[in-house]
């Protein structure tokens, strides 16, 4: 579990930093990704480089991870407090989801979402 806990913390850290190719360099090449926005999920790393050019042309989201646990079925769990704020800064949406990884030889290779509204 510490590699996908040093991996997932790269992760977060990255995104909350705007740093796309950084993020992308942790994804596997034919990456399942859900949209949070639109639902259903994405795919490739191209296709979530579009999300989140998409998105942050829009809103400005930041996701604190809270805990991680790895589930039965091998994915690992990560419960994150997520904010959503206008690009002027108003808080559109907090709340607490769970963001489901699927991790194969050390790269994601899919993200689900539970626990997500509107």
């Amino acid at each position: 579990m510490k590699d996908a806990s040093d991996l997932l913390t790269r992760l977060y850290a990255r995104f909350n930093a705007r740093d796309i190719e950084a993020v992308l360099a942790l994804l596997d090449e034919d990456v399942m990704w859900a949209n949070g926005m639109d639902g259903g999920h994405v795919h490739g790393r191209d296709g979530v480089r579009q999300y989140w050019t998409r998105q942050w042309s829009m809103i400005d989201p930041h996701v604190a991870p809270l805990s991680l646990t790895s589930a039965a079925d091998g994915s690992t769990v990560v419960e994150v407090h997520q904010t959503v704020r206008s690009l002027t800064g108003e808080i559109l949406r907090e709340q607490d989801v769970g963001h489901i990884f699927h991790i194969r030889d050390g790269m994601i290779v899919r993200l689900d979402i539970r626990g997500a509204t509107g």
